[in-house]
């Protein structure tokens, strides 16, 4: 069947931008031609400096032909109805049906060309395209990102004839904008275009071009007895930086790298797109750089390479004054320049938040086993670096850029420096699922200080996500706290640690006593500790069984949690686990029904009754027992052995159902066996709330 092939060429396009234009194009293309009733066998986006690209295979020639029924007033409705649905159909009258006494009218509607479709559709895109920015030129009213040069558009061959803002479609396009020989050509179809493209040097495909980048560049370096830097972001970014990608090594003066590494990776990085390089099992970066060229240089890159590391050197210069004016400044001078930062309106001054975090690392220290002296001096330093030259140049190494002041300049007690700058080094560890959680001690309490200070502060001031909606990255950090705590297995209530935190912002800010956020703050907790479980494949509905009040009092400590989870899941997934739940939930429901009708009976159940089946006796014995062992295996905090303990109680539920009429015409029967279902209820609900379960 026919194929589509359009091309939309540009001046260069951001690198950041083309991922999502392709994404866009292949969504805005789809849902228009889907809405004219076309279908195609595939449907493939490129994106590149200075083109975007649609080829679709397998598309009609025309779109089928349709027949629409369309819903008219009553028979009996009035002449005026009737007259307004004919001139909205454009039918007569003896052309409706008459069906149940409703007008029906069929509407039938020619097939359109495909062409007409196209032409329409790449309009529409063109006007409507979302780029994150735009811009419009010359005259016209039409905005591109950059200003639109081509448009290409073949179906079946042959040119689809239109035209945008002055810009008529046709088959040519461009090669590469310097080794590609600055004459437009004609291309035939996507495999001519693809393959014309190449001889003008340019890989249409971003995943080929990063490919080729990935491979040249190992080789590259291979050749020299070098070893790439990986750099996931920066391949792409550079991948959409060059149609013909061509790595160049180069060299830079060695007395850089008495930098920290991270600063010349990321000058390197964010002013020049290079890689860095290293020794292949040595520690640190190598001397050179790698550049990726958009173009083959006859001298085999010798002039490129020296002029990018005279571009370097002056970057790594800037670099380097940044690093010697910090080492003169110092912590002391750091800390007085927080005191004229404001974190946030109503928490105050970046200053006030490390007196804060300081005061909760000292109350943390002891149940992470660090030392809280310690702590209150890694904290004090932990946010410093804002205030120094290097992290005012690259905001990416705050904290990184604290660690190497800590053990460059003075401290108090020489002898703990490596610990403190650890901590300073990796407080606001883990920020994302793949960071790595600390577990030094010191670094642990500082940790958790600084992110415990953020959830309680903005909690407190109602500054909460709201759907999509988390500018202050509540739910990273609230993640981020719930990993330090399981990973460390931190034994502390989260109530109990966010108390103080409270009581500290409260004098602080001089807010009411009465602020109200504990509840909101541990709901919230439950509600990320389930999207933590979830990805790891545990339900998230024995998060809410968990958390659910026994006897009143809600459990907050997270480890204990944790494991009672790991082991009701475990329980559930047996057959007495399975049984047992679903018995539960039949006593739950009689209970329920049985309370609409009137107050459920009261006081204790009496042993023994007269004519008491077996069945019952024998459930009223085993709950007893279930209860003792359960309230045992608690204490204990040994969850196997309660669910071991519930899953006793299988048999004699089953047995009690199968035999047992609980509605009984006995009033005392019938009172006596609710009082049975109402302590099975209550003897599992001291492990979880097994309403919640589904199931």
């Amino acid at each position: 069947m026919p194929q589509l092939l359009i091309e939309l060429f540009s001046e260069e396009i951001p690198a950041r931008m083309q991922g999502g234009a392709a994404r866009d194009l292949e969504r805005m293309a789809a849902e228009r031609l889907k809405a004219a009733g076309l279908t195609w066998d595939t449907l493939t986006t490129y994106a590149g400096p200075r083109r975007l690209t649609l080829v679709v295979e397998g598309l009609p020639t025309a779109t089928p032909d349709r027949e629409e029924e369309v819903k008219g007033p009553r028979t009996s409705a009035p002449d005026q109805a009737l007259d307004g649905f004919l001139r909205k159909t454009g039918l007569t009258k003896d052309q409706l049906t008459d069906r149940d006494g409703v007008w029906f009218a069929v509407i039938a509607s020619p097939g359109v060309r495909t062409t007409d479709v196209v032409a329409g559709m790449v309009d529409q895109i063109v006007r409507g395209f979302p780029w994150p920015k735009s811009m419009r030129w010359g005259s016209g009213t039409l905005r591109w990102v950059r200003p639109l040069k081509r448009i290409l558009a073949l179906f079946d061959g042959n040119v689809v004839p239109f035209t945008i803002d002055g810009i008529p479609a046709d088959n040519v396009t461009e090669g590469h904008r310097f080794m590609g020989g600055g004459k437009p050509f004609a291309v035939r179809d996507f495999a001519d275009y693809r393959k014309k493209l190449r001889d003008h040097f340019v890989i249409l495909d971003a995943a080929e071009r990063r490919l080729h980048i990935l491979e040249a560049a190992k080789a590259t370096c291979h050749a020299r007895g070098l070893e790439l830097v990986d750099d996931d972001g920066l391949l792409d970014e550079v991948a959409g930086l060059a149609e013909w990608p061509t790595p160049i090594l180069g060299d830079m003066d060695p007395a850089f790298l008495s930098l920290p590494p991270e600063v010349v990776r990321l000058s390197m990085k964010v002013h020049q797109k290079y890689f860095a390089v290293r020794h292949p099992g040595q520690p640190g970066l190598a001397p050179h750089f790698l550049v990726v060229a958009n173009v083959e240089a006859t001298d085999g890159g010798t002039a490129l390479a020296a002029g990018n590391s005279r571009v370097l050197s002056a970057r790594l210069d800037d670099a380097r004054f940044f690093w010697d004016e910090d080492l003169k400044t110092g912590f002391d001078v750091w800390a007085k320049k927080l005191e004229g930062v404001t974190f946030h309106a109503k928490l105050g001054t970046l200053a006030d938040r490390v007196d804060r975090i300081a005061a909760l690392a000292r109350e943390i220290a002891p149940l992470v086993g660090a030392d809280p002296d310690q702590a209150e001096q890694a904290a004090r330093l932990s946010k410093a670096d804002l205030a120094s030259a290097m992290v005012g140049e690259f905001p990416e190494l705050q904290g990184v850029m604290g660690g190497y002041y800590a053990r460059a300049l003075p401290l108090e007690g020489e002898g703990r420096r490596n610990a403190i700058a650890d901590a300073v080094r990796d407080h606001y560890k883990p920020q994302g699922p793949a960071d790595t959680v600390p577990t030094a001690p010191l670094t642990v309490a500082v940790a958790l200080a600084d992110k415990l200070d953020t959830l309680v502060g903005f909690f407190a001031i109602d500054e909460k996500p709201t759907g999509s909606k988390d500018p202050f990255a509540l739910r990273r950090a609230a993640l981020g706290m719930i990993r330090l705590v399981l990973e460390n297995g931190v034994r502390a209530p989260l109530k109990a640690i966010m108390k103080p935190a409270g009581t500290m912002i409260i004098v602080d800010r001089k807010m009411s006593s009465e602020t109200k956020y504990s509840d909101d703050l541990v709901a919230f907790f439950a509600d990320r500790l389930k999207v933590l479980l979830r990805d790891q494949g545990k339900r998230h509905d024995l998060v809410d069984a968990v958390f659910a009040p026994i006897d009143g009092k809600a459990d907050d400590d997270l480890v204990r949690i944790v494991r009672r989870v790991e082991a009701l899941d475990g329980f559930l997934a047996t057959d007495d686990g399975a049984n047992l739940l679903a018995g539960n939930k039949r006593a739950a429901n009689i209970l329920r029904a049985e309370e609409k009708k009137g107050p459920l009976p009261t006081g204790e159940r009496q042993p023994d009754l007269a004519g008491e089946p077996a069945a019952e006796t024998a459930l009223a014995w085993a709950v007893i027992a279930a209860r003792a062992d359960v309230d045992t295996a608690l204490e204990a905090e040994d969850f196997a052995a309660a669910m071991t303990a519930l899953s006793r109680l299988r048999g004699p539920v089953d047995t009690f159902f199968t035999d047992v009429m609980v509605n009984s015409d006995v009033p005392a029967e019938r009172d006596n066996r609710l009082k049975l279902l109402a302590q099975v209820r209550d003897v599992m609900g001291r492990v979880a709330d097994f309403s919640l379960i589904a199931g």
